[in-house]
This record gives structure tokens, C-alpha cells and sequence, in this order.
């Protein structure tokens, strides 16, 4: 199991655990995480599935793909270098403690 934490604007902090394998949308949204809108089912379309990974994470969740990169540029909060679609990052062992900020608004 790998355990993931959810910050909200509030800094309310929500950790899951999760298996390795999926994907962070779809732990998010089976574990009810609110600010994780997933509108697409994680087919990186839609861009409701946006996050700030803390900065000692962003190494370990795998390379920006071009249709996120330019997803990115389209989320309904600000763009910052960290952010990333949750739909995109697969989970694994390396991830076990990361903590991901839920921005302002996903529509």
C-alpha cells in the first residue's frame, strides 16, 4: 500500500492508501477526495484532475507527456511548474508518503 495525502485549500489534510498500479484520479475519486472533478475518467481531456505536487515528489511521478503539458496550460487554476493531472501519475512504492495540494477550482 502506498499512502498519499490530499491538502486541501482549508490545509485540511486527507491521506489514503492506495495499491500500486492505478492511478492517483482514480484513488482520489474512489476515496471521495473533494476538488479531484475527474469529468474525462482519466483520459487526460479534461484537465479536472489538477494538483500541485509537493516539491520533493515531483521527481518521482514520471515525465509531463505533451497532451498533459498541454492540458496544463488549460486548468481553471493557475499553472504553477508543479502542477500535474492526477490522472497521469501512475502510483507506486516511490510515492508512499506523497502530498499533493488541491488548487482553487478544477472548472
Amino acid at each position: 500500500m502506498t499512502k498519499i495525502t490530499f491538502i486541501d485549500l482549508k490545509n485540511n489534510a486527507t491521506s489514503i492508501d492506495v495499491e500500486n498500479g492505478g492511478t492517483v484520479r482514480r484513488a482520489a475519486v474512489s476515496h471521495g477526495i473533494k476538488g479531484i472533478v475527474a469529468e474525462c475518467g482519466g483520459n487526460a481531456i479534461c484537465a479536472t484532475c489538477h494538483v500541485y505536487v509537493d516539491e520533493p515528489w515531483i521527481s518521482k511521478t514520471g515525465a509531463v507527456g505533451d497532451d498533459e503539458n498541454a492540458l496544463l496550460d488549460m486548468t481553471a487554476a493557475v499553472r504553477r511548474p508543479n502542477s500535474r493531472l492526477c490522472c497521469q501519475i501512475r502510483i507506486t512504492s516511490a510515492l508512499d508518503g506523497m502530498t499533493l495540494h488541491l488548487p482553487d477550482n478544477q472548472v
